[in-house]
């Protein structure tokens, strides 16, 4: 019986990992909790009523802010983000596996990206476009294009520089899953395909890309999920716009209400959708893979 007693330091790192959990998930189920408060509702505990009132108040809106095209913005561009980092990270993965003239320079002028300050690549990426919008100007006037020159605004938008600067930090970890995944692929597939008559690219649609699916959901999830929330890449970057999480954030200095964990739980609530459709399609495809070996 003493063989099977716990040493006193399984219950201490038994009690950091619940203090750490409760560290990590305690504020989301706070603010889900002070979410579905009564009319009477405040910002602490203790809860008053329980209600969807501040939902139905977040439906409507919070005084000048529109929360629906702010959404809108955000599942817009975070789906572009979630496209481009997939497409170039899948290329560039396949890019890589050959020696690449330059290729150890481009990998690490990406990855530095992860390591400069979010708000430095967002300042940068905003001053690029501010220059851009003086040239394009200075061409207009040149040429004489009046009309251009007085309808032209800024080159700053939702897929121009905001969707350049989130690629700025979903790339690096696309890429990363990417060298993973081909560093233990065996092309052994590959060559069986070639020896069958298989076009480079239909041994890559046959082939390469249901093996390497599920890392391809995964990189879909982290493209679209850093995208969402991320706040510092997209405040000098976004232009005259706000995506979701600037506004949120903008209204935790105006908004003294429950509405505001509202919507702090409607986001949460779509990040989590999209991690349960990702994990569904990954299992999904891991099951496909597992069958195609067997046959």
């Amino acid at each position: 019986m003493n063989r099977d007693k716990r040493p006193a330091s399984f219950w201490l790192l038994s009690l950091f990992f619940a203090a750490f959990v409760v560290f990590l998930y305690g504020p989301m189920v706070v603010i889900v909790v002070l979410s579905f408060q009564g009319p009477e509702g405040g910002l602490t505990f203790p809860i008053r009523g329980f209600s969807l009132h501040w939902f139905r108040q977040l439906a409507e809106g919070l005084g000048v802010v529109d929360i629906g095209a702010a959404l809108q913005r955000s599942l817009g561009l975070g789906l572009a983000v979630m496209v481009f980092t997939v497409v170039f990270s899948v290329l560039a993965g396949l890019a890589f596996r050959k020696k690449l003239w330059g290729g150890n320079a481009l990998f690490f002028v990406v990855v530095a990206s992860l390591i400069m300050p979010s708000i430095i690549v967002s300042l940068g990426i905003g001053l690029e476009f501010r220059l851009l919008d003086t040239g394009l100007k200075w061409v207009f006037e040149t040429l004489g294009m009046t009309g251009m020159q007085e309808t032209f605004n800024t080159t700053l938008g939702l897929y121009t520089s905001a969707l350049g600067a989130h690629l700025t930090w979903t790339l690096p970890f696309g890429l990363l899953i990417m060298f993973a995944i081909f560093n233990r692929f065996n092309p052994a597939y590959e060559e069986a395909a070639r020896d069958l008559g298989a076009t480079p690219w239909q041994g890559f649609r046959h082939v390469v890309l249901p093996l390497i699916a599920p890392s391809v959901v995964g990189i879909a999830m982290f493209g679209f999920t850093l995208s969402w929330d991320e706040i510092a890449r997209t405040s000098q970057a976004i232009g005259d716009v706000n995506t979701l999480p600037l506004e949120l954030q903008g209204l935790t200095t105006t908004v003294t209400t429950p509405a505001i964990y509202a919507l702090g739980t409607v986001t949460t609530v779509v990040s989590l959708v999209v991690m349960a459709a990702a994990l569904a399609l990954a299992s999904f495809f891991s099951r496909l893979q597992k069958q195609g070996k067997r046959s």
